[in-house]
């Protein structure tokens, strides 16, 4: 076995996924840089000084592969694990409707339901209005039909990708979205049925304690401590030399660089000019959570819901999820608190406006808007965040730049793989990222196929 010294960025779960493997293997020659005190990247946990737990966005546990969930079981064993059935529903026009939206438009006002039929016949009649897509909009239109589109489809993904929808691609959707069977709304409607089985995560599980960080710190307690170096942050790569120099001046020598950090930074951090103007085509959303801590219990038409869809303009939000019921434990006394956690997005085509506590007010009032909450009177406890890097964008020109940009950094000897370091968001969730990590190194060491890299239709397809 090959004795390369192994550099990697970033304690996430593609980083931390990677290591998890290389001490398996019995390669003891690594290194993992992270430049917080703690691991887990985009998917650590907070405790907020009222002692409510939060998540860096709404994370939930489901897999694509039997190695992620021998590995969860073992972080945190069997009894260290809730299961749910999910309970997913949009607010819109005043009321839930079951999730996926599409499936359950007999929820609708008589009128409105009407017009997205009508758009799904004529959809089925007359053919799309494109032969071929040619953006993210285009499919909408030409899948859902104009009825669907307009009243929820397109709202709600300018909310949440903070993009028009022309401005994206579709080669991502897979599993991501249900598309429209005719013949099952119909029946839906006429059956007066709620269609809720859709999914890959209509079942999904979460940490009893610690919500989803405690994974990730179970995961680096268990590697060994002197290859972790936390508080190190990377400030630039040598590629000639193969050298990482961190911003206490220190360098670390490396064989093989993986790295998990942004794209686009990493040409940044080399200095690989001639890369840039390809790093330029991509795109990311900022993120900002919101947590409400509240006391008392939720309401009854809340007791069992996971997260709420909110495609309309009275709240900012466009998720939000009812974090106590994924735990007792994310709140201080489940007998006296409940919690909500809501995201916003952001980019430079949607701005969010004003300071952080005219943002949370904004969330606050959206909260009072949609009935999530009664009164202020309810809230013990407020937190809130920004990610920069909350999702990788599936941009008009992605494939292209990733075409050039992942090659040329792999030619170099190093590899950018992750949520943001590969930047395909069809493989971006923890058991994709982790398990980019995991089959990374399994292509250096052993020479295997990096499967969910360069094959996502295959990984996200239905398990056997």
């Amino acid at each position: 076995m090959s004795n390369e010294r192994i550099v990697i960025i970033g304690a996430g779960p593609t980083g931390l996924g990677a290591a998890w493997r290389l001490n398996e293997l019995g390669h003891a020659n690594w290194t993992l840089l992270e430049q917080s005190p703690y691991a887990g990247g985009l998917s650590a946990s907070i405790v907020d000084e009222q002692g409510f737990t939060w998540d860096l966005g709404g994370h939930v546990q489901f897999s694509h592969y039997d190695y992620f969930d021998r590995l969860m079981d073992d972080l945190l064993g069997a009894d260290g694990w809730l299961t749910h059935e999910r309970e997913s529903w949009v607010w819109m026009r005043d009321r839930f409707i079951p999730y996926p939206f599409q499936m359950n438009i007999r929820r609708l006002p008589r009128e409105e339901m009407m017009a997205c039929v009508m758009g799904l016949v004529r959809l089925y009649k007359e053919g799309p209005a494109h032969e071929k897509p040619a953006n993210f909009g285009e499919w909408i239109d030409a899948t859902f039909g104009t009825g669907l589109a307009e009243l929820f489809m397109r709202p709600y993904n300018y909310k949440v990708w903070a993009y028009p929808p022309e401005a994206l691609d579709f080669s991502w959707i897979g599993e991501r979205v249900a598309v429209v069977d005719l013949e099952r709304v119909l029946r839906n409607i006429f059956e007066e049925r709620d269609d809720i089985s859709w999914g890959p995560n209509n079942t999904f599980r979460f940490p009893k304690h610690g919500g989803t960080g405690a994974v990730w710190r179970a995961c680096a307690d268990r590697l060994p401590s002197e290859r972790l170096r936390f508080n190190a942050r990377v400030v630039s790569v040598d590629a000639k030399a193969r050298e990482v120099r961190l911003a206490d001046g220190s360098t670390v020598a490396y064989d093989r660089l993986l790295s998990t950090i942004p794209l686009e930074r990493l040409v940044e951090a080399t200095g690989q000019t001639e890369l840039a103007p390809w790093a330029a085509m991509l795109r990311h959303s900022a993120t900002h959570i919101f947590g409400v801590g509240l006391k008392g219990a939720p309401r009854e038409d809340l007791a069992k819901k996971c997260w709420m869809y909110f495609p309309e303009m009275n709240c900012p939000f466009y998720r939000v999820t009812v974090f106590s019921n994924y735990s007792p434990n994310n709140v201080p006394d489940i007998t006296q608190n409940w919690s909500l956690m809501a995201e916003v997005s952001e980019s430079p085509e949607k701005i969010v406006p004003g300071d952080e506590a005219a943002r949370l007010e904004e969330v606050i009032q959206g909260m009072l808007n949609t009935r999530l909450i009664e009164s202020r009177e309810q809230i013990v406890s407020t937190w809130q965040t920004r990610l920069e890097h909350g999702y990788p964008t599936p941009a008009l020109r992605r494939d292209e730049a990733l075409s050039q940009l992942l090659p040329a950094f792999d030619a170099l000897g190093i590899s950018s793989r992750g949520r943001f370091g590969a930047h395909r968001y069809e493989v971006s969730n923890q058991d994709h990222s982790l398990m980019q990590g995991v089959e990374w190194v399994n292509s250096v060491l052993q020479g295997g196929e990096e499967i969910t890299l360069h094959h996502p239709e295959i990984v996200n397809a239905p398990r056997r």
